[in-house]
């Protein structure tokens, strides 16, 4: 079986692309946390808004979908769930709730993240919900013409629990220790989960919720403001390319982890970027007119009322729809289609 020694990328020399994301993150970190001593009550509208999408988008991944109007009931009011999709989609909002609340209170152990999982499943009748797979899985893509390839082959089930438990021990021995930089243990982590693949269903829904997790536990909490999920479903096709070059050799111990963290420590600074963005709007009071004409001006292209409503939290829905209008009226934005495909464009 693969070893899991986080002791060979400690001494891993890293390029100036990867070492200059590090220092960003930590630089937005601290910019983060002199926000939310300002105004932290107008910030925390922004917690509800990430975990509907986060909730939405990491499901979407793996295409479980319901429509805009449920994912939001299932989320806010934690309405009974109608289906399987439903069901999958709760689960997810239970186990997101968890970890926001409590992140100091779980450990990263094997056991720890069986009970993740089992949480994850409990709203459907699933008799593995919180084992590790029974039966070998498959990374595969299925191409334009029909035809399948097996993209990798995670560990065989007889030697999961193991690898799942030396894992979590190799990882909180660097952590513990200060052996690594955790901005590069966490992708490492997270990446070698996704190679042993663990479960029979939900293993990447468990990568997201392990990711965000991980960075709570290291003290980075972008992902409770802006939906990490949301920026990975987003460019899916480039999640799959960096985990994918990432995990050639990976059975023979001779993988490079670099795409992935890169790509991984990207999608955190773009989170972290975004969150800027939405504290200037927040920053000073202003009309609910001037709030909005701010937001669009961070828009380039077509977008809609719900992209503006993301980026405008303390405002209710007529008071945006009320600003668009007038922007309309004035000749700032053009309006185009109808109904759900309404969308509108600036004209400056």
């Amino acid at each position: 079986m693969r070893e899991f020694n986080y002791s060979l990328i400690k001494d891993k020399k890293w390029d100036s692309e990867l070492l200059g994301l590090v220092a960003a993150i930590y630089k937005e970190a601290g910019k983060q946390e002199m926000y939310l001593k300002q105004r932290p009550e107008e910030l925390e509208k922004l917690v509800e808004i990430a975990k509907i999408q986060s909730t939405e988008a990491s499901n979407a991944i793996e295409g479980i979908v319901t429509t805009n109007t449920r994912i939001r009931q299932i989320v806010e009011e934690k309405t009974t769930p109608r289906n399987r999709d439903e069901q999958e989609i709760a689960g997810y909002r239970d186990v997101l709730g968890i970890i926001h609340e409590s992140f100091d209170t779980i450990p990263i152990t094997q056991n720890y993240i069986l009970q993740l999982h089992k949480i994850l499943c409990s709203h459907m009748n699933n008799p593995v919900a919180g084992r590790t797979k029974t039966v070998q899985n498959y990374i595969s893509a299925t191409y334009p013409d029909g035809h399948t390839e097996t993209l990798f082959t995670p560990l065989a089930p007889y030697e999961t629990p193991e690898a799942l438990d030396r894992l979590c021990e190799e990882y909180n021995r660097v952590i513990g220790n200060l052996e690594l930089e955790p901005l590069i243990a966490i992708p490492v982590f997270i990446h070698d989960f996704l190679c042993i693949h663990p479960f029979n269903d939900g293993n990447g829904r468990m990568s997201r919720l392990l990711t965000t997790l991980l960075l709570y536990r290291s003290g980075f909490y972008v992902g409770k403001y802006i939906s990490l999920e949301a920026k990975i479903a987003k460019n899916k096709d480039l999640y799959y390319d960096a985990l994918s070059a990432s995990q050639d050799g990976w059975h023979e111990g001779k993988d490079d982890p670099v795409p992935f963290i890169k790509y991984l420590l990207g999608t955190i600074l773009a989170a972290y970027r975004d969150f800027e963005d939405r504290f200037a709007l927040v920053e000073t009071k202003k009309s609910a007119l001037e709030t909005v004409r701010l937001a669009t001006k961070n828009k380039i292209g077509r977008f809609t009322k719900q992209d503006i409503r993301e980026l405008c939290p303390a405002l209710s829905v007529s008071s945006v729809e009320g600003a668009l209008r007038k922007m309309v009226a004035s000749g700032e934005l053009k309006r185009e289609g109808s109904g759900k495909n309404t969308c509108y464009y600036r004209t400056t």
